[in-house]
């Protein structure tokens, strides 16, 4: 698309997402979403006619971004010089990633009504800014001290989630938001988990987002597992004390023959028996954010490996 144009979307996005209703007026909070990082990437990207300089990135689009761009840096950007490298290494991908910015004033849009749901369904929750940057294309989706933070050009490429990009980063920001409501020291690497624990705090953020935008963010997973679920979830139930969670999470996607992060849908599948078991909606959500006994929760959800699923999502 034209620059006018991305710039245009880009504008139009710079605007609040603010939850609605009467009956939650008095809590109701404005999630930001910041898209300045993106603006500021692709005007020193064209200027350098898709070739950038280390100096110029680091200064001018680290140094001169959002906060949200430098919690980005630590294992992902890393630096100018890293950046430039992926981008001379990669072109297609950031050139693609262009096709992300036509959509973003309807994710937008759409964002309020997640908002709105979250309010509804946790009134103590938080609602920090979503910063959309471009990184150094090994991040889709993180969380950081200013908030959900979402690498545009990998969300771009996963061609393995939802096949509409409006849907895809809707679900994904849903699902980072989701990790924002949680108790902080099960996303901040402090206190080591084990496999049910680490898959239940990814399968809460799945929970959270089916919940407030329709569908959870691995959208890939219930197709790519289907007729082997009974299976799978054995296999999970075997290894759900070991510390080793390299089989099961943050493996890559994997094919629809040997798919990947199955922990995500394993976790979502026993936090959404447990969640829709609960007669008391609010405090089993209070549970599962708090995470404080996983094993509890496995053993009064009512999941068993391979049970069915066919719930749709509250409207």
């Amino acid at each position: 698309m034209g620059k006018l144009n991305w710039l245009g979307a880009v504008a139009a996005l710079a605007m609040h997402a603010v939850p609605d209703g009467a009956a939650y007026a008095d809590t109701r909070q404005t999630a930001e979403i910041r898209t300045s990082d993106v603006a500021r990437f692709y005007a020193i990207y064209d200027a350098a006619k898709g070739k950038p300089s280390a100096e110029v990135l680091q200064r001018e689009y680290i140094e001169g971004g959002t906060d949200g761009v430098r919690q980005f840096v630590p294992y992902r950007i890393v630096s100018g010089e890293a950046l430039a490298k992926a981008i001379a290494g990669n072109p297609e991908v950031y050139d693609h990633a262009r096709q992300c910015l036509n959509v973003l004033p309807t994710v937008s849009a759409r964002l309020k009504n997640a908002f709105r749901k979250l309010a509804e369904l946790d009134p103590d929750a938080t609602f920090p800014p979503v910063t959309i940057l471009i990184g150094r294309n090994n991040s889709g989706g993180t969380t950081g001290e200013s908030g959900v933070l979402i690498g545009l050009e990998v969300t771009c490429r996963s061609n393995w989630l939802e096949a509409d990009l409006s849907d895809r980063l809707l679900h994904l920001i849903a699902h980072e938001y989701g990790h924002i409501q949680q108790a902080p020291e099960l996303n901040d690497g402090t206190i080591p988990a084990n496999l049910l624990k680490q898959s239940l705090t990814e399968g809460v953020a799945e929970l959270m987002a089916w919940l407030t935008s329709g569908s959870v963010s691995n959208t890939h997973l219930a197709n790519w597992t289907k007729g082997h679920e009974r299976e799978i979830e054995g296999k999970f139930l075997l290894d759900k004390d070991s510390t080793d969670i390299s089989a099961w999470l943050y493996n890559g996607p994997g094919t629809p023959e040997h798919p990947g992060d199955l922990g995500y849908w394993v976790g979502y599948r026993i936090a959404k028996a447990y969640y829709q078991k609960a007669k008391d909606k609010r405090a089993a959500l209070r549970v599962l954010l708090k995470l404080e006994d996983p094993d509890a929760i496995l053993a009064q959800s009512g999941w068993h490996p391979g049970m069915t699923d066919e719930t749709q999502p509250p409207a």
